[in-house]
């Protein structure tokens, strides 16, 4: 049957020291798996662990082995066959207290495997003895001849080589079957690990194309950027563009305050009546040109006025006061118009 597993954990593995008999040397780069096996022909017990393709711990349990806790989460055992301390580190406490526990069993077991050993090796010695005695008694009444006795002993050399060279085969037979379900654990750990970078691949391509698909997104946004900066800059000429139209609006209604204070003067009124009058046309067709302009202006900001909202209530003030400026001209002229008349 070989040797079947009886508890399987998994822990980072340690070795001591071989020259300061001091310090821990990692065994593995990572945890790994720590199992017990009992072989069911030689009646005994194993601890085996496998790093990839390298056993890092093969120590045959005896009755003097002791597990030690050197921490919470560490223990150790020394092994006298293999000539050096094994250590493991366990991931929690609990973890180590099962392993230990399993230890002290495993132990018990191996310590009563032996004592039945003994027993049956003092038994098998004592029927062997009296057989010996037996056959003296019988030698010596036979009177046997010497080339009887040296055939004798020829055939037991025999038996005893044939009965080592079944052993020997046994034990040949175990390792086999020891290497291959190494083998097999080594095959399920490969696959394992190509499954793993199968599985990795799968994640660096979903890396690559969200990443492409950030970089797409970067360059919208760079771009959605760059249209606002155009929006603005098209903003800050409309504004100077109204400034512009205010300043003019200024100085139009400076003239007409000129020429308020002229129509004041009644002496000078008759002379320069015709002469106001021209100035009225002339202040018309700027008002008319005011105006054409107004309507050019508020046919952009029509245009631009969901970009432009909060400019929204200015432009309205302003083309409020320029229609009252508009209207008081038109009195201004229907009063001067009056005026002369009477006159």
């Amino acid at each position: 049957m070989g040797e079947q597993p009886i508890f399987t954990t998994r822990a980072h593995v340690f070795q001591i020291d071989p020259n300061t008999k001091k310090n821990w040397m990692p065994a593995s780069k990572q945890a790994v798996t720590v199992s017990y096996f009992y072989d069911v022909t030689r009646n005994s017990y194993r601890i085996i662990s496998v790093d990839g393709a390298k056993v890092i711990i093969n120590s045959t349990i005896t009755p003097n082995m002791t597990f030690t806790k050197t921490s919470q989460k560490f223990g150790q055992w020394a092994d006298s066959r293999a000539n050096t301390v094994f250590g493991l580190g366990f991931s929690s406490e609990q973890q180590l207290t099962k392993f230990a526990e399993k230890f002290q069993e495993v132990k018990e077991a191996a310590k009563i495997a032996k004592d039945k050993t003994q027993e049956k090796i003092e038994t098998s010695s004592n029927h062997s003895q009296a057989s010996s005695l037996n056959g003296t008694d019988d030698e010596k009444a036979s009177h046997a001849s010497p080339a009887d006795t040296h055939l004798k002993s020829e055939n037991d050399k025999l038996k005893i080589a044939l009965t080592q060279s079944a052993a020997n085969v046994k034990k040949w037979e175990i390792e086999l079957q020891t290497l291959r379900e190494s083998n097999a654990r080594l095959t399920t750990a490969l696959q394992e690990s190509a499954a793993s970078v199968e599985q990795w691949k799968r994640q660096f391509s979903v890396c690559r194309d969200e990443n492409d698909r950030l970089r797409n997104k970067i360059d919208e946004l760079e771009e959605q950027c760059s249209e606002i900066n155009r929006e603005k800059e098209k903003n800050t000429q409309l504004k100077r563009r109204i400034e512009e139209l205010e300043a003019e609006l200024r100085e139009k209604e400076t003239e007409l305050k000129d020429l308020r204070k002229q129509s004041e003067i009644i002496p000078q009124l008759m002379s320069e009546c015709e002469y106001v009058s021209e100035k009225l046309e002339a202040a018309e067709r700027d008002n008319q040109n005011l105006e054409d302009k107004v309507r050019s202006l508020k046919t952009d900001i029509e245009e631009s006025k969901y970009r432009q909202r909060h400019l929204k209530v200015e432009l309205k003030s302003f083309l409020e006061v320029l229609d009252g400026k508009i209207d008081d001209l038109h009195d201004f002229r229907r009063g001067l118009s009056k005026l002369g008349t009477d006159n």
